[in-house]
């Protein structure tokens, strides 16, 4: 395995060249970069190298970069460098998961040797997932998008069958059910794989500037373009376009996407010469489309362009059973991200989590898992009543299923230690696991776990 690629970040073009030359030099293969907003779409958890950013830099800076990084994979070895000696800004970076601190003035030897101990690390990194994939482990898929139960395996099936094929793709969901981790898992699977994967909220995107974000613009295009800019499509070419809360776009702009979407090719403001454009599109929406386009407030040819294939992306209701596992690796991942012993999870805490609602599916599970981690939690203490609609016998018989699942993830399947837990008897325990069909093997940790 080949792993020796570093991204080195900084807006001041001669720390770039020196420390081009100076990794170069150690037979490291470099790639500058003055703009930390093009970086996450570079990296995924595949990624074959080390990241080096400055931390004071205009728009975006280092520390937050280094933040969205370590979400799309937890063991990405960050280096972060600053002109500023502030012990408790090191302290800090340290604790959110920097792999190393630099501060300039800093000799070229030292940042060889901080580069190639955490070239090292991810050599290991990558080695120990390949080797946890040939014995039996979980695939990449399953390790970004958790979870047993069935609506999920046929999520998993969806996204396999679909990234081996160059459709375009419409991820509907509601807010936080991981449309984007499914996006980035389809195209992680594809043949585009080692390409830039550019993830665009359509809802963040400023009016006045939106189209020269997207297409690019030429020197003089309008008032402030003092040089040539390609777009977001263009930076993406090979790879895959990910179009977050399409819903959002404004209908002038949605009519332009359509013909780059038919025709493949993007013009930048100000010239007339298109240029093509090999790419997926991969688009997700928290509202229903065809509603919107019935309403007049989407267009419809652009509906039936995006959604060749739809994926719906469940809601945690949808997968209850899957809450004690998803709330363990992500508590598994938190620790990872800030540098802690990986946390015991009591299953009386388990019970509580799985007990209670998520309104904000994954994305807020994730924040519980994180305040936990971090001693902070208070994860389902209040565990809200169920709907008006369910009977008492409902809620009791999903509150028991839920506690036995809590309590089975928490040992790792082993059924004495769970029924002892939980005061029943074997013979309980086994008549218990048949009506909520619950199978001992879905809470039996695999390789990687």
């Amino acid at each position: 395995m080949s792993v020796g690629r570093i991204i080195f970040v900084d807006d001041e073009e001669h720390i770039r060249l020196a420390a081009r030359q100076a990794l170069e030099l150690a037979e490291f293969d470099v790639e500058l970069f003055d703009d930390p907003l093009l970086i996450p779409d570079l990296i995924n958890r595949g990624f074959d190298g080390v990241v080096i950013t400055d931390i004071r830099m205009p728009g975006i800076d280092g520390m937050a970069l280094m933040d969205r990084l370590l979400e799309i994979d937890p063991e990405l070895p960050v280096v972060l460098i600053t002109g500023h000696g502030d012990v408790q800004l090191a302290v800090e970076a340290m604790r959110r998961g920097a792999y190393d601190f630099i501060e300039k003035p800093f000799a070229s030897s030292h940042l060889v040797e901080v580069v190639a101990r955490a070239v090292e690390k991810r050599r290991l990194t990558l080695e120990v997932r390949q080797l946890r994939s040939a014995a039996g482990g979980r695939d990449r898929l399953e390790a970004r998008l958790i979870g047993r139960a069935p609506v999920m395996v046929e999520i998993r099936k969806q996204i396999r069958a679909i990234a081996a094929t160059d459709a375009d793709v419409l991820i509907t969901g509601e807010t936080g059910t991981g449309k984007e981790v499914a996006a980035r898992a389809m195209h992680g699977e594809s043949a585009r794989a080692d390409k830039p994967f550019v993830a665009i909220n359509c809802g963040a995107l400023p009016p006045d500037l939106i189209e020269s974000e997207l297409f690019g613009h030429e020197a003089g295009a309008f008032p402030g373009a003092v040089r040539a800019r390609y777009g977001k499509f263009e930076h993406a070419r090979g790879g895959t376009i990910f179009l977050d809360e399409i819903e959002s776009m404004p209908a002038e702009l949605q009519v332009k996407l359509l013909r780059v979407i038919q025709d493949r090719t993007v013009t930048r403001l100000g010239s007339n010469d298109p240029v093509e454009l090999d790419v997926r599109f991969i688009a997700a929406s928290k509202s229903d489309l065809e509603e919107q386009a019935a309403l007049g407030k989407f267009r419809p040819d652009l509906l039936y362009r995006l959604n060749v294939v739809t994926v719906h992306m469940p809601s945690i209701e949808a997968r209850r059973e899957d809450i004690p596992r998803l709330f363990t690796q992500l508590a598994l991942e938190a620790a990872s991200r800030y540098r802690r012993e990986p946390p015991q999870i009591p299953g009386a805490v388990l019970s509580r989590v799985a007990a209670r609602e998520w309104p904000g599916n994954v994305r807020e599970l994730r924040n519980a898992a994180e305040r936990h981690v971090l001693g902070l939690g208070d994860e389902g203490r209040s565990v809200e009543p169920g709907g008006a609609q369910e009977t008492l016998a409902q809620r009791v018989a999903d509150f028991e299923r839920d506690a036995i699942a809590a309590e089975l993830t928490s040992r790792g399947g082993n059924l004495k230690l769970t029924y002892e837990a939980l005061g029943l008897s074997r013979k309980t325990l086994y008549e218990k696991m048949q009506k909520y069909r619950l199978n001992r093997e879905d809470f039996v940790p695999t390789e990687g776990e």
